[in-house]
């Protein structure tokens, strides 16, 4: 368990997060937080954010090639 003050920030308060707790939430600094308050209690939420299709794929090791998927003989009145 850990303590921490809500002290001045300006025109705001302001509670310093340890960088232990951060890493345990998977946050970094910088990284926006939905505010919530639920049944008196303040709850911060990640927000997630968009990942491009490079960083979506930047882990993949796999072998895939891109070829044409047949999809058989056409069944109705399919352009072709």
């Amino acid at each position: 368990m850990m303590y921490s003050t809500i002290q001045k920030w300006g025109n705001s308060q302001a509670v310093r997060i340890p960088k232990y707790i951060l890493e345990m939430t998977g946050l970094n600094e910088n990284d926006q937080v939905e505010l919530k308050v639920q049944e008196g209690i303040m709850v911060l939420i990640p927000v997630k954010k968009h990942k491009t299709l490079k960083e979506r794929i930047s882990n993949y090791t796999g072998d895939y090639k891109c070829a044409e998927w047949d999809t058989g003989k056409p069944q109705g009145e399919e352009v072709l």
